[in-house]
């Protein structure tokens, strides 16, 4: 009984702690909205920012041209939401086309903090409305 009693403090003690624990790490949650939009600009978690698959305002574009824009908006909801570019974790690029890449990666090229590079990919796929060319997606830290 000795050592039961000893367990259940023990157990006693971690329960305790962890509740402790849970308290004093903040969570928070903060939607960065876009009233033209069906869904979030992009969501804060805690230290993370979620950016939504952004496309082009000008479809007309080519993959340059959309690309640029697309990082434009990005920055302006990385700003937004208390982050930068030099912060980005990761980055989906899906493109209609692949064959088009280069033309992608010198928008890319002249836009990412060449000190800061994050992981990437980039997947050739059919997007909502053919007019787009380029979609992306990242995460960033605050």
């Amino acid at each position: 009984t000795y050592v039961k009693e000893k367990e259940d403090v023990l157990f006693l003690v971690i329960v305790s702690l962890l509740e402790t624990y849970a308290r004093e790490i903040p969570r928070t949650l903060e939607r960065v909205t876009d009233p033209l939009e069906r869904f979030c600009a992009a969501v804060v978690h805690d230290n993370t920012v979620y950016v939504a698959g952004t496309v082009a305002l000008d479809p007309s574009a080519d993959v340059k041209g959309q690309t640029a824009q697309i990082l434009t908006r990005i920055d302006e909801v990385l700003a937004e939401a208390g982050s930068h570019k030099s912060k980005v974790l990761s980055a989906n690029v899906y493109m209609a086309d692949i064959s088009k890449w280069e033309e992608m990666n010198t928008a890319w090229d002249a836009w990412v903090d060449p000190n800061n590079m994050p992981v990437r990919a980039t997947i050739e796929c059919k997007l909502a409305n053919p007019k787009y060319q380029v979609e992306i997606m990242m995460i960033a830290a605050l």
